[in-house]
């Protein structure tokens, strides 16, 4: 959206004002090809490079869809003046502004709508970073929103009421002169199915399966502890297809941050996400960052799954920043000239070997780490951030006799009808997974029974559980009594969120 600001003189922009309401900007000279005016186009309030190229891109793109460039001094204000603008959603607006204030389009049908998009040298329209983020941020108003047709259709998907899909700078030109209206956007189609692989196709490994069902019923996080090849990249990667369908509210909130990192695929829309980074990723990559603040693999996986394979070979003070976004469900970045909140309301899955060989423990007797070895390998991964981690357990590796028998466990589709009756459960009575609860919440929702009590006590002073430790377990206890159907926890369910309590670092 941008208003003009036009000086005594006439139309052809001599000392003209344009003000655009977005986040670009850029600054730059040329020289007119049909006289021999030195034309300066000046953009201020913070461009970055990408803005600043704008100049480039809207004068060739104006000339190519027939219009006149002004051979005058052009001033572009992109305000705030102290934000910085990145990308080049900006090249649509400016293009028309300057239109508009050289009289060659009608300025009065400005107001009435909002513009974003990137123009190529003919004239066209290229899709743009941030689309559905864009609109979604602007769903409350009345006005409405121009962009490419391929970022329209990624829009749509938040409203299909006034979202315009174009496909060239001539096209909007027509459209606001009134002879040729642009074509309301149509979202992209969902696919009817959702591929995720079979939970069957695991062999052995019940009771690992188990803890799966229990995380993704409590949206719980999950340590798996094994030795190489024994099956932890495929339970992880089975996560989601165990978990329940996204709501419209959510799958938007997801689809969203994955828009402005360009990542976002419309016809995965209310998929659950699964990200997994490499252990060679930097904090900023994981947490966001950046001198433009971006979105980083937790506000990626936002409602959906984080898998962190080879958890001990992250640095520590990257594993160290995950530590309050796994409690609060967003992260607050810092920088000298912007700050900014991204979600990150997302289910951990993490992997590690016993030790650096990955054979600790084996009846092969492979392993050749020292204690010493066994133990700094082990230290990366501080009490702090274990206690955040709900669930833990061994996975061991698979015998070969069960790996030459056919598939015989449940499917996907099985325990994803349980896991969903649990998540119905707890949305009917507390509005939100389990994992989610606040300690009040915890001591009205989770009180065990009598024995259940004496259990929870008797291991807490055993295996000196600190408060967080102590109402996780509850969490967990409240979650299995869902899965069973039980009204309220009993000494069954402490003794198995007990057990799967254990630090798996410890074993």
């Amino acid at each position: 959206m941008f208003h003009l600001i036009q000086p005594g003189h006439s139309s052809a922009l001599y000392g003209a004002s344009l003000i655009v309401r977005h986040d670009a900007d850029g600054s730059v000279l040329l020289l007119c090809n049909w006289c021999n005016y030195r034309l300066t186009i000046t953009l201020v309030g913070l461009p970055d490079t990408e803005v600043k190229e704008a100049r480039d891109r809207v004068r060739a793109a104006i000339l190519n869809a027939g219009f006149e460039f002004p051979a005058r001094r052009i001033t572009i204000n992109l305000a705030p003046a102290d934000l910085p603008k990145e990308s080049g959603r900006f090249d649509l607006p400016i293009a028309l502004g300057i239109l508009a204030a050289s009289g060659q389009i009608p300025g009065d049908r400005l107001d009435a709508h909002e513009f974003a998009g990137e123009l190529s040298l003919s004239g066209a329209l290229r899709p743009i970073r941030g689309a559905l983020a864009m609109v979604l941020a602007a769903a409350q108003g009345e006005r409405a929103f121009v962009l490419p047709a391929e970022s329209a259709a990624e829009a749509a998907l938040v409203h299909s009421d006034g979202i315009l899909a174009a496909d060239s700078l001539l096209a909007v030109c027509a459209h606001l002169a009134g002879s040729a209206g642009l074509p309301a956007a149509q979202a992209v189609p969902r696919a009817d199915t959702t591929a995720y692989p079979d939970l069957a196709d695991v062999r052995g490994q019940a009771p690992v399966k188990r803890a799966l069902e229990i995380a993704a019923a409590g949206g719980h996080s999950l340590l798996m502890n094994g030795p190489p090849g024994s099956g932890k990249s495929m339970l992880a990667a089975r996560l989601p297809g165990l978990l329940p369908p996204l709501d419209k509210a959510a799958a938007l909130e997801s689809a969203a941050v994955l828009s402005l990192a360009g990542q976002f695929r419309p016809e995965r829309f209310g998929e659950r996400v699964l990200r997994s980074p490499h252990h060679t990723a930097s904090a900023v990559a994981l947490v966001g960052g950046g001198g433009t603040p971006r979105p980083g693999e937790i506000s990626l996986a936002h409602h959906g799954v984080l898998f962190l394979d080879e958890l001990p070979e992250f640095e520590r003070r990257v594993l160290e920043a995950l530590r309050e976004p796994l409690e609060s469900g967003h992260i607050h970045i810092s920088r000298a000239a912007r700050h900014a909140e991204f979600p990150a309301r997302f289910q951990l899955i993490a992997a590690m070997n016993p030790c650096p060989c990955g054979h600790h423990g084996a009846p092969s007797g492979r392993c050749r780490c020292t204690p010493d070895q066994i133990a700094r390998y082990r230290g990366k991964l501080s009490g702090p951030l274990l206690d955040r981690i709900d669930l833990c357990i061994d996975v061991p590796a698979v015998p070969p006799e069960a790996l030459q028998q056919a598939p015989d466990g449940e499917t996907t589709a099985t325990v994803r009808m349980r896991v969903a009756s649990a998540r119905q459960r707890q949305q009917e009575r507390q509005g939100k997974p389990n994992a989610q609860l606040t300690s009040k919440e915890i001591d009205r929702h989770c009180p065990p029974d009598a024995a259940g009590t004496a259990l929870l006590r008797q291991a807490a002073t055993r295996l000196g559980l600190s408060a967080r430790g102590f109402h996780r377990v509850q969490k967990v206890a409240r979650t299995i009594a869902d899965l069973a159907g039980a009204p309220q926890i009993g000494a069954a369910h402490i003794a198995e969120a007990v057990q799967l309590r254990r630090p798996a670092a410890s074993s």
